[in-house]
């Protein structure tokens, strides 16, 4: 035993052998895990006045936790002030009350009445237990009864992070979408027959009023305002992502739904490119637009695979984009690749801080992702699904797609990686679900799209390491189960 073991007193109920058994047991238990329980039958001895043992026990500063193990006799004595038991409560109830914290007190509960109700005294109803009257649950909550003596919870408070710079500056950016989104999320979620309307008002508004991100590049650093003007857009992702999560559940198969946000994404292109009315500019200039267009792409996709709503995302990678830009040449229709780009304006910043990060692009994606409702590894399977797609779009039209999968970076030395959906897909029916996202019709194009990676052949490379697609997809497995 260390100087560090929690010292606790146990306050039970001599109602019968068992019982007293069943609290010996436990108190050797929890010693046995490290904390340095003080027990009437170990430390009380003839002569000793049990009195005034049990109030210093309670009332001992070097004594942290006191258990109550609480049965019918032991919640019987201790309401009607009876016995040991009874003097213990006179004890240790105003203690209970006046302990700020209110952490030294815990109640464990040995039995139930006929209605699963747990004995407890009433002084001590209104308060937390620690349930283990069976032995279906005992395990499970006598690890919670040692997170509790040693003051180490299963669920820790994070430490607070920094205040977003969006909130510093009471003139952030405002897109006036607040009134639109909350009218569209209802009208969807209620079934509502405006819902077309007001679906098509937020995403006009939105995508209209996202010009008032456009940035600066006269002084200061570009990398350092790109950055800004993601993190403040960050409020307006959120929103976007939740109405995406409503779309997929409720309107999964409307073809309408699907039009109109192809439509918006279609009506964010031209945010990455020059205005016709900017003079001199860089490639960077646009880069916060980039980041947020590219970011809402994934992170819309991620959300309607997460809802399963497959045919919505095989629409969205199915049709073009148009966007009139004569820097297209005779192309007008983009693929949806289109939303992926090299951020220079990230490499310039990863240089300049010496940060020595593969992919900072990368970083910021699965950084915002905490919150966003998805996962890390639901970005990532996003990224692959997009990648394999652009490949075999690529194949099938004998043109150049190309969507790099950058948080895949995190899958390069994660060995054993197998994404959910891929998994899933060892169901032949689960599959045939899933294709669609791939754009592919059968099992036996999906193993000549895997012919494209073998021998790593137009496989990503991250720092010299190259993704395995194989295990990725799960690629041996996929449709062998009936």
């Amino acid at each position: 035993m260390t100087d560090e073991a929690p010292k606790l007193f146990i306050s039970y109920s001599w109602s019968s052998p068992e019982n007293e058994e069943w609290v010996l047991n436990l108190a050797s238990e929890i010693r046995e895990n490290g904390g340095n329980v003080i027990l009437d039958k170990w430390d009380l001895r003839e002569g000793h006045d049990s009195v005034a043992f049990m109030e210093k026990m309670v009332s001992d500063p070097e004594v942290t936790k006191v258990i109550i193990v609480s049965d019918k006799t032991y919640a019987e004595k201790a309401n009607n002030r009876k016995g040991g038991v009874g003097t213990e409560t006179q004890i240790i109830s105003p203690e209970l009350y006046s302990e700020q914290e209110q952490n030294k007190f815990v109640a464990v509960v040995k039995e139930k009445d006929e209605n699963d109700k747990p004995y407890l005294p009433t002084y001590y109803k209104s308060r937390i237990y620690i349930d283990l009257s069976e032995e279906e649950i005992y395990a499970k909550n006598f690890e919670q009864l040692l997170r509790w003596i040693f003051d180490q919870p299963l669920h820790k408070k994070p430490e607070i992070g920094k205040k977003p710079s969006y909130l510093e500056d009471e003139s952030h950016v405002q897109l006036g979408t607040s009134s639109n989104y909350r009218r569209a999320i209802n009208s969807i979620k209620e079934g509502k027959n405006n819902w077309k309307g007001a679906l098509s008002e937020y995403f006009e508004t939105f995508s209209e009023n996202l010009e008032k991100f456009r940035i600066e590049t006269e002084n200061g650093e570009i990398d350092e305002k790109v950055i800004n003007s993601i993190e403040e857009f960050l409020p307006y992702r959120n929103d976007l992502l939740q109405l995406f999560s409503i779309l997929s559940k409720y309107l999964k198969n409307n073809d309408e739904a699907h039009q109109m946000t192809h439509k918006f994404f279609e009506l964010l292109i031209p945010y990455s490119y020059r205005k016709e009315i900017s003079g001199s500019y860089k490639e960077w200039d646009f880069d916060n637009f980039r980041f947020i267009t590219n970011e809402l792409f994934i992170c819309s996709i991620a959300m309607m695979i997460k809802n399963q709503a497959y045919e919505f995302v095989n629409y969205l990678l199915s049709n073009r984009y148009y966007h009139d830009d004569s820097t297209y040449g005779n192309s007008n229709l983009k693929h949806f690749s289109d939303f992926y780009h090299h951020l220079k304006s990230l490499e310039y910043r990863n240089n300049r801080l010496k940060k020595k990060r593969i992919s900072l692009h990368a970083d910021l994606l699965i950084k915002r992702s905490e919150g966003s409702g998805l996962s890390k590894n639901q970005l990532m399977e996003v990224e692959l699904i997009l990648y394999l797609r652009s490949c075999n779009d690529s194949n099938k039209d004998d043109n150049r797609y190309f969507w790099y999968p950058l948080t895949l970076v995190y899958a390069v030395r994660g060995g054993g990686i197998t994404f959910e959906n891929f998994a899933r897909s060892k169901s032949k029916s689960f599959f045939n679900k899933f294709k669609t996202v791939l754009g592919i019709n059968s099992l036996e194009e999906f193993n000549s799209l895997m012919e494209l990676f073998k021998e790593g052949n137009n496989t990503p490379r991250f720092d010299g390491w190259s993704l395995n697609i194989s295990a990725l997809t799960n690629a041996q497995e996929i449709g062998t189960l009936e």
